[in-house]
């Protein structure tokens, strides 16, 4: 089942916060994006705001080779 497109959006930041964020992304191994999508879930999901029609993160990395015989 094909994945919903996702919503593109422009987000201006100071350049000392994305550094920040640039850094911590790094130390988790994610994307600055995936970063901030995280930080964005865990904020709605303490305020009780998430959506129950929201789909979850997108696995990370590399999709993993599929067998020959399946």
């Amino acid at each position: 089942m094909p994945s919903p497109e996702r919503k593109k959006i422009l987000l201006r930041l100071d350049p000392a916060v994305h550094d920040a964020l640039a850094r911590w992304a790094s130390d988790e191994l994610r994307s600055v994006n995936a970063q901030i999508e995280f930080l964005l879930r865990r904020a709605l999901a303490d305020a009780g705001r998430m959506p129950r029609d929201a789909g979850g993160l997108p696995k990370r990395g590399r999709p993993r080779k599929q067998d020959e015989d399946e």
